[in-house]
Parts: C-alpha cells; structure tokens; sequence
C-alpha cells in the first residue's frame, strides 16, 4: 500500500489532539492508513460482533484494557462507547492516544458534538486521488480509464475486476448502510433511483422529476440522497449566490464520491465507452472536481467550492473561496482548447464581485498557457490539483 497523502496531516493532528477521527467512505482505505500511520496500537474493529458485544456490555472494562491508546475501528457501530472514552481522555489527555474512523457522519457527528467536541480532530479520507495513483508508475493510466475504474484502493491494489466490484460494494455496503439507516421498504425501487441519478451526475437534481421516474415521493427522494451523503456515496456542490442581485439558481448539483461507482451505475464498462457516452463530459467534470476534493481534504482543508448558475443560462463549473479570493474554473473533457471556453469566467468577472482571481479552464489537452490572464491547463498531469489552482491564486494576489 502507498503512503497516503493525507498521512502527514494525520500525524499533525495526533500530536495535537487526544483522539484523531477519520470519517470517509467504506473502502477508501482509513483502516490500512490508520494502521500504517501507527502501527504500534492495538486495532479493535466495532464491526466484530465479538469484539462490539463484549464492548457494549462492558465500556469501561474494555477501555480500561486499552489505556495506552488503540485504533476503534468503524466506530458508529459503537457511538455509545465515545461517552466512556471522553471521562478517559478529560483524565489523561496525552496527544494521539486514540485513532477513530468511521463511515456514517450523522450517527458519528452526534456522538461527537455530544461527547468529543474540543477533543478530537475531525479528517476525512476519500478514495486514491489523481495523485495518488500516479505512484503507481508500472500501470498505464488514462483519464477515462481512470474514470471508468474508479480510485477505491482494492482495486489498485490487488487488481480487482471493478465490475465484479462494484457489484459487491452495492450490496456488501451500500445497500447495507442504507437499511441501517432507513426503513427501505422496495430495494429494487431504491437500486432504480441509484441508475437515474447517476445519469443526473454533474446536474442540478430535480426532486419532482426523480420522484415521478421512480415512483416515490419527492421527500422519500430527499432522504435518499441524504443517506448516500452521509454514507460519502455522493456529494452536493452548491450553489454561489452572494452579493448577487440577478435571479441565480439555489438547488445543488450532485456528484458521486467515486466516478468508477457511477460509470457502473450507467453500464458504462471501458475506457472507450466513456469517451464517446453522452455523459462524458459530466462525468470528466466529477472527476476532476472530486479531485480537487480530495487535495484540499487530504490537507485537512474543509474547501468552500460552488458552481454558479443564474436564470440565463449563465454558468461557471466551479467556484473555489480560498483565504477570501474567489477563483473561478471552467472544467471541458475536450482535448482542443477554444476561447468560448472562458465565456463563463468573463461573464462572471463583470458581476461586480470583489476578490476574484483572473480564472482557469481545466481541459484534457496537452498544452498550458495563458489567455487573457486566464491560465489554461490539464489537471490530469498536474501532481496536486487543488494546490496548483491555489498557488495560482496566491501567486496573482501578490
């Protein structure tokens, strides 16, 4: 396994804090970072029935077994348990003594606020970024390929078929954690609305439209895209409407955490498929954004991203607010650059907005340069997108 870059904020974060909690997806590697990181604690998974019945019956005699510290694995299993150990670390608050992870945020953000609030660090793992996968040097990777196949570590690490896992991620845990947290009455009717909001990726949902698709009710549609959220299958950008006074739209756009998951969704099997879908391009922009997403993550940086839209028909893909400086981005899946491509950037630069920086257009071409004070490149071969786009931005202001 490769060193995640997300490594040294964790090891930042334990010489700071008692407890470090690692929230993100199932499968995207927070166990196998949590152990590389600190190979010397103790590992319990809440996930063992033995282990999490024994815990349950006796808190205190567990954590009184572990004083020294230990890694809790998949700890909303156990939330109760979070209580015990906020008396243990209030008593003794040596740095770094407690690793957590976790995959559900609102069980695990309750017991927190209640429990841990002040005491733990809070980072959240996504699966492999773009540069991440770069260090896999002996594989040949393209954009589409990489869509395609998606960025969860097994698949990268052991050469899994990604139809074969796919199909058992849905069932194993996805299907899973959305029962657990909800009454699902008609899985096939919940397995339906994944295929059509997969085909919504990069869009502005439209509750009554999927509801009349699916045949259930627009607040059942709600609930259901706020299940997948709080278990990191997908992700909302909002929108950016401030200081604004044109009518703009106020619903979020929808992406999936892992675009390999959605290409699956869709049917869509080979790097070849991708680039001729219908969807290749909203699929390219989930790509690259969830990148970004997980440069700033792996940081421990909360990013503040948007896209703008307003009634006309106006549009940037992506906003970033970074130390107050709006920096607005253009993201085509074309290999061939042309200048309509900054129209977005243009128009939104004379709305009157203050701090903005001069603006990118993230496309799939080979050459990078500047257009009118807008820089042009692919972030397919930049190492660390979301510090290439705030260097940028920093570089400008100076």
């Amino acid at each position: 396994m490769i060193i995640r870059d997300i490594s040294e904020e964790l090891i930042r974060s334990a010489a700071e804090y008692s407890v470090v909690t690692i929230l993100g997806p199932r499968q995207s590697g927070k166990t196998t970072l949590a152990q590389m990181t600190f190979p010397d604690k103790p590992y319990f998974s809440m996930e063992d029935p033995d282990i999490r019945i024994t815990t349950e019956a006796d808190p205190r005699g567990f954590l009184g077994g572990i004083e020294e510290g230990a890694i809790l694995d998949e700890i909303q299993r156990l939330p109760a348990l979070l209580s015990y150990l906020q008396g243990m670390v209030d008593k003794d608050k040596r740095r770094g003594r407690f690793i957590l992870t976790g995959s559900h945020q609102p069980r695990l953000h309750e017991a927190i606020s209640q429990s841990l609030a002040g005491r733990t660090a809070m980072l959240t793992l996504w699966p492999f970024s773009n540069h991440e996968l770069s260090r896999y040097k002996s594989v040949r990777r393209t954009v589409f390929g990489t869509i395609v196949r998606g960025c969860f570590p097994r698949l990268h690490e052991e050469n899994i078929e990604s139809r074969r896992f796919y199909n058992s991620y849905l069932q194993t845990y996805v299907e899973r954690d959305v029962r657990a947290l909800i009454q699902l009455r008609d899985l096939s009717q919940f397995q339906k609305f994944l295929t059509l909001l997969a085909g919504r990726v990069g869009q502005i949902v439209n509750l009554a439209s999927l509801s009349n698709d699916v045949g259930v009710s627009a607040t059942t549609i709600r609930d259901w895209i706020s299940v997948l959220k709080a278990s990191y299958i997908v992700f909302e950008l909002p929108p950016f409407f401030e200081n604004i006074q044109k009518r703009v739209i106020k619903s979020p756009k929808i992406y999936f955490t892992d675009t390999g998951l959605a290409s699956f969704l869709l049917g869509i099997g080979t790097e070849e498929q991708a680039a001729r879908d219908p969807l290749r391009g909203h699929l390219y922009e989930n790509f690259i954004i969830g990148d970004i997403m997980k440069g700033a993550l792996n940081k421990g940086i909360r990013p503040e991203i948007f896209f703008f839209r307003d009634s006309h028909g106006n549009e940037v893909d992506l906003l970033i607010r970074e130390k107050g400086t709006l920096t607005p981005v253009e993201i085509k899946s074309s290999s061939t650059f042309s200048t309509d491509f900054m129209k977005g950037i243009e128009r939104f630069q004379t709305l009157g907005i203050k701090r903005i920086a001069p603006g990118v257009v993230l496309y799939n071409g080979e050459q990078q340069f500047n257009v009118r004070g807008i820089r042009i490149f692919n972030p397919w071969l930049t190492e660390d997108i979301w510090k290439s786009l705030t260097y940028f931005q920093e570089k400008k202001k100076h």
